[in-house]
This record gives C-alpha cells, sequence and structure tokens, in this order.
C-alpha cells in the first residue's frame, strides 16, 4: 500500500506540473491589443485657425469581446469655458501656471472644439453624442471579436490659443502645435474602455498605422510624426536636391506623411521654421526645425544641441533598446516640452543645459511610454519616471556630471512632500490627484526612484539587464506595472512583489535607524512601515571596515554583492540584531544613498565621515 501510496502522489504531481504547464502556455497567448489604420485628409486655414477633416478609420477587435460601441477622444474640446478642464484648474489648491483661468476667459474664436459633422459604419451613418471630450458611438452592428470595421467621420475643428500642449501662437511665436489635434479612437484592453475626459494630462492610445495629408499655407513649414511621402512637392528643406522639385501651382501645398506602427500623431506648423537634419552614424535621420528669428544666443543652441541629440539617441538605444523609425524630430512649439510619435514638442528659448536637458527628458519618452506603452493616465510613473531616471543618467553621462547620484533631485522631492503630509499614492490616476505638487512628485521623482532604488535592491547590473530585457519584450504593446515586475524578478531571481505592492500602491515610508551599539553588537530597527533589505557599513576601532547586507526573508534572494550576507530579516520584525568581530568605531545604513530613507538622521552611529 505504502508504494502505491507513493506512485499515487507522483501522478498527481506530474499531473498538477502539466496542468500548470498549460496554464502557462494559455496566459502567455492570451495577450491581445487593439489595433487601428487611420487615413486622414486635413484642410487648414491658417487665417481663422480652422480646419476641416476626413477620417477613415480601420478598426480591427482583436479582443476576446463583441463591441457595441465605440468611443473617440475629442480633446480640443476641454478648451471652452466651462470644460472640465476648465472647472478643475478653477478649483485645484495649486493650478498650473500654464492654464490658470485662462480656459476660462477665452472669447468664441479663441476657444478649441472638433465638431463631429457625420460617422458611418461600414457606410450607415451610426448615432453618436458628444459628451465633453468623448464621442459615444452606438454602432448599428456589433464589432466581433476578429473583425474589422470601417468608420468614415467628417469633422470640423478649430485650434484654440496655447495653453496646454496643443494650440496656436504660444509663446514663443510657433504658430500651430497640432498635438491630440484630431479624433482619436479610445483604447480598448483587457481593463476596458479607457474614456476618461480630458482634464490636464496623460494619454493612451491604439497601435496602428496612420496616412496624414495636410493642406496647408505655401509658406508653411510642417514637421512631426511620420515620414513625407512627397518631398519633390514640398521643398522647405525636405526634399532630395538631387530632384527637381514639382510644386504645384495656389496658394496651398499638401503634406503627406505615414506613419508605420504608431499609436499617436502630432505635427507643428510655420512660417518661419529653420530645417536642418542630422544622420547618426546607424542611419536614423534627426530633424529639427526652429524659427529663424530667435537670438543668435537661441539659433547657437539650436545648432549645439543636434550631435547631442545624436549622443542621446545612441546613448537610449544601447541602455534600452534600438531605436526601430528611420527619423526622430525635435520641433520648437507646445508650451514646454512633450512626447509625440517619432517627434517632440519643446519651447526653444532657453539656456543650453536646458534645452539639452529638455530635449533628452522628451526624447528617453521614445522608450518610456511611447514605445513601451504603458497607460499613462493609470499609470503616471511608469512614463514619467522612468523618463526621468534614464534620462538624469544620459545627461549626467554626456555632459559629463560626474554626479555620484544623478537622482538626488527626486529623493530630495520625494522627502519633501512626504515632509509636509501631502503624498499620495502612486495608484492614484493621473487626474485625480489632490494637488499638482502629489502628482508630479509621485510621477517624476518617485516614480524615477523606483528604478533607482532597485539598484540598491537587486543591484544596479541586473537593473540595467532588466530594461533591455523589458523593452525586447514590451516594445510595441501596453506594459503594466506587472510587467516590469516580472521583467525585474526574471533576470535577477529575487521576487519584488513587496516591492510593487509598498512603492506604487501605497504611501508607506522607508525609516531605518541604527537603534543601538552594545559593544560588538548592532541592532537596527524598522520605524516607517516599508520593509527594505539592509546594507550595512562598519568602521572598526582599528580602522578596518566591512560590509553587511541583510535581505529580507520575503526576496527570498539576495543581491550580488561583496559584502558580508547576514540571515535574512523577516518584515513583522521591527529590529534585528548582530555581532561583529572587533570593536566598533561607526556604523552607517546604506552608504549608497539609493534607498529612500525618509529620516537620514539616525542612519548613522559613532564619528562622522569615516567612511
Amino acid at each position: 500500500m505504502r508504494k502505491l501510496y507513493f506512485l499515487g502522489l507522483s501522478l498527481i504531481i506530474l499531473t498538477s506540473c502539466k496542468v500548470i504547464e498549460n496554464t502557462v502556455s494559455v496566459a502567455k497567448d492570451a495577450y491581445w491589443q487593439q489595433h487601428v489604420d487611420y487615413t486622414m485628409d486635413i484642410d487648414v486655414d491658417v487665417k481663422n485657425y480652422q480646419y476641416k477633416g476626413k477620417q477613415t478609420l480601420i478598426y480591427t477587435n482583436n479582443s476576446p469581446d463583441d463591441l457595441d460601441k465605440v468611443f473617440y477622444h475629442l480633446y480640443f474640446n476641454a478648451f471652452q469655458p466651462g470644460s472640465q478642464m476648465d472647472v478643475r484648474s478653477l478649483n485645484i489648491k495649486d493650478p498650473s501656471k500654464k492654464i490658470g483661468d485662462r480656459i476660462s476667459k477665452l472669447k468664441p474664436d479663441e476657444i478649441g472644439y472638433i465638431i463631429v459633422n457625420s460617422l458611418k459604419q461600414n457606410g450607415v451613418k451610426v448615432c453618436y453624442e458628444t459628451v465633453g471630450t468623448i464621442l459615444e458611438v452606438a454602432l448599428n452592428q456589433p464589432i466581433k471579436s476578429g473583425e474589422s470595421v470601417t468608420l468614415e467621420m467628417d469633422f470640423d475643428a478649430q485650434i484654440p490659443v496655447q495653453i496646454r500642449r496643443s494650440g496656436r501662437n504660444n509663446k514663443e511665436g510657433v504658430a500651430l502645435s497640432m498635438a491630440q489635434w484630431y479624433p482619436k479612437l479610445a483604447e480598448y484592453d483587457f481593463q476596458g474602455w479607457h474614456t476618461p475626459p480630458y482634464i490636464a494630462r496623460e494619454f493612451h492610445g491604439v497601435w496602428g498605422n496612420f496616412d496624414v495629408t495636410i493642406h496647408i499655407d505655401k509658406k508653411y513649414t510642417v514637421g512631426g510624426t511620420g515620414y513625407l511621402q512627397n518631398p519633390q512637392e514640398i521643398g522647405h528643406g525636405y526634399q532630395d536636391h538631387s530632384k527637381e522639385l514639382n510644386l504645384p501651382k495656389g496658394d496651398k501645398l499638401s503634406w503627406h506623411f505615414k506613419a508605420p506602427n504608431v499609436h499617436d500623431f502630432t505635427w507643428a506648423a510655420d512660417p518661419e521654421y529653420i530645417h536642418d537634419i542630422l544622420k547618426t552614424e546607424n542611419g536614423i535621420d534627426l530633424h529639427f526645425l526652429y524659427k529663424n528669428n530667435l537670438e543668435e544666443k537661441y539659433l547657437k543652441n539650436w545648432k549645439d544641441l543636434q550631435p547631442k541629440t545624436a549622443e542621446l539617441m545612441t546613448y537610449f538605444s544601447e541602455n534600452i533598446g534600438q531605436y526601430p523609425y528611420k527619423q526622430y524630430s525635435v520641433i520648437q512649439g507646445g508650451d514646454g516640452g512633450m512626447e509625440y510619435a517619432m517627434a517632440t514638442l519643446i519651447t526653444g528659448q532657453r539656456k543650453f543645459e536646458s534645452l539639452f536637458g529638455v530635449t533628452s527628458h522628451e526624447l528617453a519618452h521614445t522608450w518610456f511610454q511611447f514605445l513601451l506603452a504603458s497607460n499613462e493616465s493609470l499609470h503616471p510613473w511608469m512614463d514619467e519616471g522612468f523618463t526621468c531616471y534614464i534620462s538624469n543618467r544620459a545627461v549626467n553621462e554626456i555632459l559629463k556630471e560626474e554626479k555620484e547620484n544623478p537622482h538626488a533631485d527626486s529623493y530630495n522631492s520625494y522627502r519633501k512632500i512626504v515632509n509636509y503630509g501631502y503624498e499620495e499614492s502612486l495608484a492614484t490616476h493621473a487626474d485625480r490627484y489632490h494637488t499638482n505638487w502629489a502628482y508630479g512628485t509621485a510621477s517624476y521623482s518617485k516614480g524615477n526612484i523606483f528604478l533607482s532604488q532597485l539598484e540598491y535592491i537587486i543591484g544596479a547590473e541586473n537593473v540595467a539587464k532588466g530594461l533591455k530585457k523589458y523593452f525586447t519584450d514590451f516594445s510595441f504593446k501596453h506594459p503594466t506595472p506587472n510587467a516590469i515586475k516580472r521583467t525585474m524578478e526574471k533576470v535577477s531571481g529575487i521576487h519584488l512583489g513587496w516591492y510593487l505592492n509598498e512603492w506604487t500602491q501605497t504611501t508607506h515610508a522607508i525609516d531605518y535607524a541604527v537603534k543601538s551599539v552594545d559593544g560588538q553588537k548592532i541592532t537596527l530597527e524598522r520605524i516607517g512601515k516599508m520593509p527594505m533589505p539592509i546594507d550595512v557599513s562598519v568602521v572598526f576601532v582599528d580602522g578596518s571596515k566591512e560590509d553587511f547586507n541583510i535581505a529580507l526573508e520575503m526576496m527570498r534572494g539576495s543581491k550580488l554583492t561583496t559584502a558580508t550576507v547576514l540571515k535574512d530579516w523577516g518584515w513583522a520584525n521591527t529590529t534585528y540584531s548582530f555581532e561583529v568581530s572587533k570593536p566598533i568605531k561607526s556604523v552607517t545604513i546604506d552608504k549608497s544613498g539609493l534607498m529612500a530613507d525618509i529620516n537620514l538622521d539616525n542612519n548613522f552611529f559613532g564619528e562622522k565621515n569615516k567612511l
């Protein structure tokens, strides 16, 4: 009977393992994402800042669900008095200086709008309703799983006065900054439809292809997403000078762009743009468009920026993953700096360090949120934070700043908001933070620290490997927070569920202290709610030194280290003691400074400046 029992148990184990394998296979194959093919024809009247658009959209439903409705974003509708963006800005404790009460004061010829005149599903008119910045569409027939549908739309639009990201005549005189300018199909994924009203920030889009033709006054130069298809008809610095130009007659030129495998399309236009092209060593064309009437010092900065942008492109490609397109454009426009598909809009009247810094940040966004297209409305820290992390490193290296911790400002900002009691969880929707300060600190600073602190937890080499694997596994997809967590677990072998939960879903703070030193016995104390592995550095009376590493028990492993590895610390225990071999002169918790401990005063025992 005993033999039969063990045989039966073995069969059960083997069967269970087989089931697990099948489950993993199914889960891996279950990922899906929707697909769009846009064809748009846009006729722009630059005198009254209006345009007429025709849009044909082929929408492929790769989800397992049948869809009886679709939704579009009409972002320009936010720039109207009484809009939710206006109301929010008037009521939030610390409104953006870029918005303030400006929307409430817009006149009818200054507002933004997108008016849908007609919409057809496979040639048959459908019912729709505009609700603020969302177009709600009731389909005639459901789009079944695996099916495609053609949606044809005619619309009119007015470009608002430049207030936030999009608009006309920004503070530097750029005529048209055209971001979030078209009826944009909302994303549908495993969480359902993503249709938040446009309040202030962050976007989420469907992967697809864009074919866009823009008819505009022939004095204007246009730049943005995609590859220009008809340079011989345009001139403006785009043409191959070995070919004769074939400029059409009339007051307008037609700029025809195609952008493959992107999830957004933006453009800018101005009659005073200079257009420079720099080809990188690996064959990528970097386009720079900036106004020719800038002061001489700013013109020089734009020239100096160009080879440095090539260095940035190389840095990000080597440290995350190869840039997959053949061109990228840095364009003067917008209201500060904002990333888009294959391009960025930035203000250009800056000192060189500022111009380079904003370009570094916005170009880095090509990887974090564009190619690794996380939902930045739900998880802005994966977008802004990761971008801060890699762009800080890039600036530090390329400008040879030699900062020991290029992320120090993020740590200082995080500690400040915690001390003032205004911190909110990273799990908060981008538009739902109680203050803009809380949003900015969470998304930029604490999101940055998520990765820099991981260097402390799993080691810098593993974080570097993890970013490359993250790009390999999730570029051209919509990764979630679990994606980055699992990626880092796979490269390090360390369990990180506790870290993702504590750092991104709570406001638990880290505070460890050297509680006491009694002879050769050291006692550490966890005061804050968030547990962490601990690095301890000890200087002995005889002048020798030794480093120790204490992993968290629930990590189920520890980073590669030259330190002496001690027994794991169970997080429920608030104190931890260990003995060393010689009399102690000083004890320091985390000499690297990468752990975001909110109180550094209690991290040290003994004489200062001895490490």
